[in-house]
């Protein structure tokens, strides 16, 4: 096939569509634009706050347009089409000339008409232009409101709490997400989007928007009450974009979308519509995974297969919305005739199965708080697979630990969808697993399954475990050969029957005599639970480079020294000894991004000697080099800031002294702000703490670096002893939390309300951590044993002739 085929939109669908058609035939193709860049991932637009940027959202990259041969027209809105013609018109080219014309030109942000909806600082959510305006208005806010309290709205209002802003929702209906969730889901999810900080306003009729006496704007409702704000989001619903169509007669529904067929062809043969300006059997398909069949079907179609069809698409939805699991599946409702439901709730999580009359078939469902199920019970529905003898106890909790439940995926068809969005079956994920799959990573690479919005992803690991398990590869979390048991398993072992050194537990647990992945584990292991110095004789050999010589080696063999600046305060006198240790040992400077001064190109024989210098100037080893706690960042706090709450400084010394030198896993970063306005970036630490008018907001699990997470707000208003205290219990960080079951609410519960009973425990054996702390710099330059180790050459102390520097910009940097 050839021909000339135009599409107008390159939004997510729009790209969709020209990654199906490449390859399918010979044709010349155009797509136009009116956004200022090319496709990007509107689902995931949230993470725009959280420190993605606009070419993390790209989906469409520079290459494709090169290897494929196709024609972007960026900042292009097409004016007119011209179907007698067959040309449409461009603001940029007058007219351009089509075979075959598809229109993606998706949806618009649906705006009430209330008076004053057009003032000043009242913003749309749409694209990334909107997003820069928010975060551009919202420096120099305090408060802001989102109306519309739908799946939009909800994504909006986190971004508002992002930004650091009193965050309210403003909702006509009854409760929150009324499309999705029934009353009493809705009112979990109120309670549960309150606790972490927005006020939910339901049942509001927005009347006018006019200035405000202590904010910039005020919404006046239609009962007389109204709420001030400075910024506001409308995010009522979208409005499908068929201006196009109407204006060349295409065929478009009663309340808009361009009408198609399940070719997705339009009243005009030639020309196709599809994604949200697409109508099909009278409905509109407001999710990105329809819009990608659509896109698929339309590309085949125009390719000249005529037995592909678009016959509809699930529109169940799992969702993150401020922190809360939220899931729903099919007919969630119970419209069906006679359809009975299942519920159970506990005020912590909400789950409802709706069952046909005869309690054989699973028609819907509605999770909040616990999505963890969502997977299995989406395959139920849609392969119509018969219900258990008990259906109620996919849902009940259950009290035997070793007990399954729900679905196996053995019994899943290999015809079913498991990956909507990009069309993967289960028999797809097989034969991946087959040619050499054998991690969710590969598969994603391969077959692009758990790649878009990733709510398949845990489903499709435990297909592809099921199938390693039939081809004869063992599927276990052991540590290694040694150890056939997990990382976890290990540090219980290891706490419980305080085991303190690699014989002891190798000995009693393990086999053989350890290797390269089990040694350097159970080092860290040893190191968390009795926090003795890692340098010990019978310690020593397990430890892996930098904490063998305490600390970071560099590409050209020699070292590089941080050392400790709580809070990032420094006094002019130990800013000078840096500069002096610096210069007489020729070494390069550099300030870090987490507020401390990195000396870089000592060699190993002159580690003691710059740490002496350093201890003697009141330094202590920063442990840049350690799985452990690097840094508590701050900005100035209310010392000198006028915006400032809070003294930060004091509170960031405090905490790094009290945590210094704690051994972990991973290495553990926290931060203090002195005020919503985030200086210090909190909120994208391990813990974070930011400064109230009452007291502090304690954060955990974020993350920086390659996989950057945005912390979850634990606790509210909390004075000082409560915010040590509830630091005092914590242990992991933020991959753990998103597998963990009950999120962050089960965390607040077991750490701020004691649910366990374990708190006081946790607390002591902090208490013991911080009692038995040591520089870890000073102990081996008073330990000759240890002292001695500190050379370049085993059976001679002259130093490396190897490293050779040159001068760039004013310091010594590698050769």
């Amino acid at each position: 096939m050839s021909g000339k085929v135009v599409v107008v939109g390159n939004g997510m669908v729009g790209q969709r569509f020209l990654e199906q058609l490449a390859g399918r035939g010979e044709f010349e193709v155009t797509t136009f634009c009116e956004e200022p860049r090319p496709a990007y991932d509107r689902v995931q637009l949230t993470s725009f706050f959280s420190g993605k940027s606009a070419a993390d959202l790209s989906i469409a990259k520079k290459e494709f347009f090169e290897q494929t041969r196709m024609t972007l027209r960026l900042n292009d809105a097409v004016l007119a089409i011209d179907p007698v013609r067959k040309v449409l018109r461009s603001a940029r080219y007058r007219e351009v000339a089509y075979d075959k014309l598809v229109l993606a030109t998706g949806s618009s942000p649906f705006v009430p008409k209330v008076a004053g909806h057009d003032r000043r600082d009242c913003f749309v959510y749409r694209t990334i232009e909107d997003l820069e305006a928010i975060t551009a208005a919202a420096r120099r806010s305090k408060v802001g409101v989102v109306i519309g309290g739908g799946l939009l709205g909800l994504e909006a209002a986190k971004a508002l709490k992002d930004l650091g802003l009193e965050t309210h929702v403003v909702e006509f209906a009854a409760r929150l997400m009324a499309v999705q969730l029934d009353d009493s889901a809705g009112r979990l999810l109120k309670k549960k989007i309150e606790s972490l900080g927005a006020t939910v306003h339901l049942q509001k009729n927005t009347r006018e928007i006019v200035g405000g006496a202590e904010r910039r704007n005020r919404l006046v409702f239609a009962d007389g009450t109204h709420l001030e704000a400075d910024l506001i989001v409308f995010s009522a619903g979208i409005r499908p974009r068929d201006e196009l169509a109407r204006g060349a007669g295409l065929v478009v529904g009663e309340r808009g979308g361009v009408r198609i067929d399940s070719h997705c062809r339009t009243s005009n043969p030639d020309i196709y519509a599809i994604g949200e300006c697409a109508l099909w059997d009278g409905r509109i398909f407001g999710l990105v995974a329809p819009g990608y069949q659509m896109a698929e079907v339309a590309a085949r179609h125009i390719a000249g297969e005529e037995n592909v069809r678009f016959l509809g698409a699930d529109l169940s939805t799992k969702l993150k919305l401020m922190g809360v699991d939220v899931a729903s599946i099919g007919d969630a409702h119970g419209a069906a005739r006679d359809a009975a439901s299942y519920v159970y709730t506990d005020e912590v999580v909400y789950k409802k199965l709706v069952v046909s009359a005869d309690r054989k078939q699973l028609l819907g469902a509605i999770l909040v708080g616990d999505a963890s199920d969502y997977g299995p019970l989406l395959q139920l529905v849609l392969n119509a697979m018969p219900l258990p003898e008990h259906p109620e106890d996919l849902i009940l909790p259950t009290r035997d630990v070793t007990a399954k439940k729900g679905l196996g995926v053995d019994l899943l068809p290999d015809s079913a969808l498991v990956c909507s969005c990009n069309s993967v079956s289960k028999a797809q994920i097989c034969a991946a697993v087959r040619a050499g799959c054998t991690t969710l990573g590969s598969l994603k690479k391969q077959t692009r399954c758990a790649s878009s919005c990733g709510g398949c992803g845990p489903l499709a690991k435990q297909i592809v475990d099921a199938e390693l398990k039939k081809q004869g590869v063992a599927v276990t979390n052991h540590l290694c050969e040694h150890f056939p048991r997990s990382r976890q398993e290990l540090f219980h072992l290891t706490r419980i029957h305080s085991l303190k050194t690699f014989e002891a537990l190798i000995g009693r647990f393990g086999r053989g005599k350890g290797c390269d992945v089990c040694k350097p584990a159970v080092a860290s292991i040893l190191a968390s639970c009795w926090n003795e110095m890692v340098l010990k004789p019978a310690h020593a050999p397990l430890q892996d480079t930098n904490d063998h010589f305490l600390a970071n080696l560099q590409k050209n063999g020699t070292y590089s020294i941080v050392p400790r600046v709580p809070g990032g305060e420094i006094t002019p006198q130990k800013l000078v000894v840096l500069g002096q240790v610096a210069e007489k040992y020729g070494l390069y400077t550099k300030i870090t991004g987490a507020q401390r001064i990195d000396l870089f190109g000592a060699r190993a024989e002159q580690l003691p000697e710059v740490w002496k210098a350093l201890i003697a100037a009141g330094f202590e080893s920063g442990h840049a080099y350690g799985k452990a706690l690097r840094t508590v960042k701050s900005c100035v706090g209310s010392t000198w800031c006028r915006y400032g709450v809070q003294d930060s400084v004091t509170m960031a010394i405090g905490i790094e002294n009290r945590y210094r030198g704690l051994r972990a896993p991973h290495k553990i970063k926290m931060a203090v702000s002195g005020c919503t306005r985030e200086c210090a970036e909190a909120q994208g630490k391990d813990v974070g703490v930011i400064a109230t008018e009452k007291g502090w907001n304690l954060y955990v699990c974020g993350n920086g670096g390659m996989k950057p997470r945005h912390a979850d707000l634990l606790a509210r208003d909390i004075d000082d002893r409560t915010l040590i205290a509830f630091i005092d219990r914590l242990q992991r960080t933020s991959a753990w939390l998103e597998n963990l079951e009950g999120g962050i609410d089960y965390v607040r519960r077991v750490v701020c309300e004691d649910s366990l009973g374990i708190g006081a425990e946790l607390e002591a054996d902090m208490a013991r951590h911080v009692a038995s702390y040591e520089c870890e710099w000073k102990k081996a330059i008073e330990t000759p044993e240890i002292l001695a180790r500190f050379r370049h050459f085993v059976n001679s102390d002259e130093p490396d002739s190897g490293v050779v520097f040159v001068t760039e910009r004013g310091q010594p940097i590698p050769a």
